[in-house]
C-alpha cells in the first residue's frame, strides 16, 4: 500500500476528474441497489393484483419505511391504473427501465471523467521517467540494462495503469454499491442478511490466500521482461557483429532461454490470477445456494417473507457478487502492481549524486584558465587517477596522450561533470566546477567524441542540437567550418536528409564532421576533443582534422589524442600513464627529451 500512496500523488492534477467520478459512482450505486428494489411493486402486480392499495399510506416512521415505500409504490399504480392492470405493469415496468438507464449512464460517466485521471497519471509517471533518466548521471546507466529502463518506462508503467489505478475505479463504486445494496437487502429482511454475513469473511479469507504470492511472481515477470528487451536491444545495437560472426544461432539461443523463463513466470502468474474469478464466482453461487434455502423456508414454511420480496433479495444479493469479485481482482491487482511500481520507483526515487549546488553560480564566459587540483577518482574501487595537477590556460591547446586505460577520457568525464572527483577539486576561473550549475557549466564546452553520436532525425537537426531557433545560414556556416557543407548537399534532400539510426545512412568521416559541425555551431569557448579522429581512414582524418584546427583557434581546447600525428601543435603535450603525468612539454621538446613520447611517436610510424 506504501507503494500505492507514492503513485496516487501523481492524481494531484487530476482531482477534479476524481471527484466527478466519486459524484457519479455514488448515483450509480444507489440507483444499482433501487433498481432491483423497484422489481418487488412490478412483481406484485404480476403475481398479487389482490394487494391494491386505495388509500394513501401514512409514513410512521423510519421502522416502518421498507412497508410504507411498497405501499406507497402500490398506492400509485393502483391510482393510475384503476381497473385496467396492464396500465399498472407499463407504469411499473416503465419505472424499472428508468432506474437501469440511469444506474448505466452514471457509471458510464464515472467511467468517462476517470479515463482523464488515469490516463493523465500514465503520462505524468512517464514524462517524469524520462526526465530523471535524461537527469542522472552516466554512472547510473552504466549498472543497468538499456531494455531493463525500457521495460520500466514502458510496460511496468502501463501495469500501474492496469492494476493501482483501475482500483481508483472500484475504491468508491463498488464498496457503495455493496453499502446501498446491504442497506437494502436489510430493509427488505434484516434476518436474511445477517445470515449471509456468516458466509463473506470465509471466502474473504480464501480469496486472501491465492493472492499473496502474486508479487513475487509478477516481480519475476517484469525482471525477464526487461531482460528480453535488453536482448533484442543489444542485437539490434550490434546486428553487423553478430552477423560477421556467424553468433546468430547464439544469440537467438540467449533470446530463446529468456522467453522461455518468461513463458514459464507468466504462466505461474497469470494461472494464480485466473483462479481468483472462478473461486470467487463458486463462493459467490454457495452463497446464493444457501440464500435460496434459508430464504426459501422464511417464505414456504415461516412465511415471514413474501415470495416478490424473496425474488428481489435474490437480485441484491446476485448484484453483490460482480463488485465483491471486483475488489477481490483488485486485491490481486494491487499485489502485482507494487512489483511494477518498485521498479518505476527506483528510478524515480534514484538518489543524483551529482547535482547542482544551493545558489549555484550561473557561469556564460571563460576567462583565465582550467585547473585540476590535485585531483584523485575511482569508477570502482581502483583510483584511476590519483593526485593528478593540470593547468590549461584559456587560448591553449592541451593534448593529453598514452596508452588505453591512462585516464585521458576520465579527464574529459570529470572537467565535463559528467563524474564527480573523489578528492581535489576542478576549478575554472578559480571557482569549482561543483559549485557552477551543470547547464552553465556544459554550456561553456563543446564535446566531439570517438563515437559520433547521432540521432534518427535529419542533418539539420543533428547540426542545431546544441542551439535552439538556429537559422539555416548558421547551420551552414558551422557545416562549411566542420568541412561537411558539401557532402550533404549531395545528399538526396540536403540539409533535410534523415540520417537513419545512429547516422547509419553516412561514414565514419561524415558522422565525425557532423558531430565537429554541431560542436562549432554551440560556439564554446573550450572544446574538449575526445580521439576525435582515432577510428577514421586517412582522407577522412585529413578533412576531419583539418575541421578540427578550423574549430580550435581562437578557443581552449583539451585533446585526447591516440593518433599522435593530429596533435604535433598543440601548446602542450601532456604523456600520462596509470593516472599520472610522465611528461609534459611541446611536440619538439618532448621528442628531444626521447621518453616515453619518442616511443609512442616511433611506434605510430611504422
Amino acid at each position: 500500500m506504501n507503494y500505492f500512496k507514492k503513485i496516487l500523488r501523481f492524481a494531484g492534477p487530476y482531482r477534479r476528474y476524481g471527484a466527478l467520478n466519486i459524484f457519479f459512482n455514488i448515483l450509480y450505486a444507489l440507483f444499482s441497489a433501487l433498481s432491483f428494489a423497484a422489481l418487488i411493486p412490478m412483481l406484485d402486480v404480476l403475481f398479487k393484483p389482490e394487494h391494491k392499495v386505495y388509500t394513501e399510506p401514512v409514513y410512521e416512521g423510519f421502522g416502518n419505511l421498507k412497508d410504507y415505500l411498497q405501499d406507497y409504490i402500490n398506492y400509485r399504480v393502483t391510482a393510475y391504473s384503476g381497473d385496467d392492470d396492464m396500465k399498472g405493469l407499463v407504469l411499473v415496468i416503465s419505472l424499472v427501465l428508468a432506474l437501469f438507464l440511469f444506474k448505466n449512464l452514471f457509471n458510464y460517466l464515472a467511467m468517462y471523467f476517470i479515463t482523464f485521471l488515469r490516463n493523465g497519471v500514465l503520462k505524468d509517471i512517464r514524462n517524469k521517467m524520462y526526465q530523471k533518466i535524461v537527469d542522472l548521471p552516466v554512472s547510473f546507466f552504466s549498472e543497468k540494462r538499456k531494455g531493463d529502463v525500457i521495460a520500466r518506462i514502458t510496460s511496468d508503467v502501463l501495469e500501474i495503469q492496469h492494476s493501482f489505478l483501475s482500483i481508483l475505479e472500484l475504491i468508491v463504486r463498488e464498496p457503495l454499491t455493496i453499502f446501498f445494496t446491504i442497506l437494502v437487502m436489510f430493509g427488505i429482511s434484516a434476518k436474511l442478511t445477517l445470515f449471509v454475513f456468516i458466509f463473506i469473511p470465509v471466502a474473504g479469507m480464501i480469496i486472501s490466500r491465492i493472492g499473496k504470492s502474486l508479487k513475487r511472481k509478477s516481480d519475476r515477470v517484469q525482471k525477464e521482461q526487461g531482460e528480453l528487451l535488453s536482448i533484442v536491444e543489444e542485437t539490434l545495437s550490434g546486428l553487423r557483429v553478430v552477423k560477421a560472426f556467424n553468433a546468430e544461432s547464439k544469440f537467438f539461443s540467449t533470446f530463446k532461454n529468456s522467453t522461455e523463463r518468461f513463458f514459464k513466470f507468466s504462466n505461474s502468474l497469470l494461472n494464480r490470477q485466473n483462479l481468483a474469478s472462478p473461486t470467487g464466482e463458486f463462493l459467490g453461487i454457495l452463497v446464493i445456494g444457501v440464500l435460496l434455502w434459508f430464504g426459501g423456508k422464511m417464505v414456504l414454511v415461516d412465511q415471514t417473507l413474501d415470495a416478490s420480496s424473496f425474488i428481489a433479495y435474490m437480485g441484491l444479493a446476485y448484484n453483490i457478487l460482480t463488485p465483491a469479485k471486483a475488489i477481490s481482482k483488485a486485491s490481486y491487482g494491487v499485489k502485482k502492481g507494487n512489483a511494477a511500481a518498485e521498479r518505476v520507483l527506483e528510478i524515480l526515487e534514484a538518489d543524483n549524486p551529482i547535482k547542482d549546488a544551493e545558489n549555484a553560480i550561473q557561469k556564460n564566459d571563460f576567462n583565465a584558465c582550467i585547473t585540476l587540483q590535485n585531483i584523485s577518482f575511482k569508477y570502482e574501487d581502483d583510483y584511476v587517477l590519483k593526485d593528478f595537477d593540470l593547468k590549461v590556460n584559456k587560448g591553449q591547446t592541451v593534448a593529453l596522450v598514452g596508452q588505453s586505460g591512462s585516464g585521458k577520457s576520465t579527464i574529459a568525464n570529470l572537467v565535463t561533470r559528467f563524474y564527480d572527483v573523489n578528492k581535489g577539486e576542478i576549478q575554472i576561473d578559480g571557482v569549482n566546477i561543483k559549485e557552477i550549475s551543470k547547464k552553465s557549466l556544459r554550456g561553456l564546452m563543446g564535446l566531439v567524441t570517438q563515437d559520433s553520436i547521432l540521432f534518427n532525425d535529419t542533418v539539420k537537426n543533428n547540426i542545431a542540437l546544441g542551439k535552439e531557433n538556429a537559422t539555416l545560414e548558421e547551420i551552414m556556416e558551422a557545416a562549411k567550418v566542420a568541412n561537411a557543407h558539401d557532402f550533404i548537399l549531395e545528399l538526396p534532400h540536403g540539409y533535410d536528409t534523415n540520417i537513419g539510426d545512429s547516422g547509419n545512412k553516412l561514414s565514419g568521416g561524415q558522422k565525425q564532421r557532423l558531430s565537429i559541425a554541431r560542436a562549432v555551431l554551440k560556439n564554446p569557448p573550450i572544446m574538449i576533443l575526445d580521439e576525435a579522429t582515432s577510428a577514421l581512414d586517412t582522407e577522412s582524418e585529413r578533412l576531419v582534422q583539418d575541421a578540427l584546427e578550423k574549430m580550435m583557434q581562437n578557443r581552449t581546447s583539451l585533446v585526447i589524442a591516440h593518433r599522435l600525428s593530429t596533435i604535433q601543435n598543440a601548446d602542450s603535450i601532456v604523456v600520462m600513464k596509470n593516472g599520472k603525468i610522465v611528461e609534459q612539454g611541446t611536440h619538439d621538446e618532448l621528442m628531444k627529451s626521447k621518453k616515453g613520447y619518442k616511443k609512442l611517436v616511433e611506434m605510430q610510424s611504422f
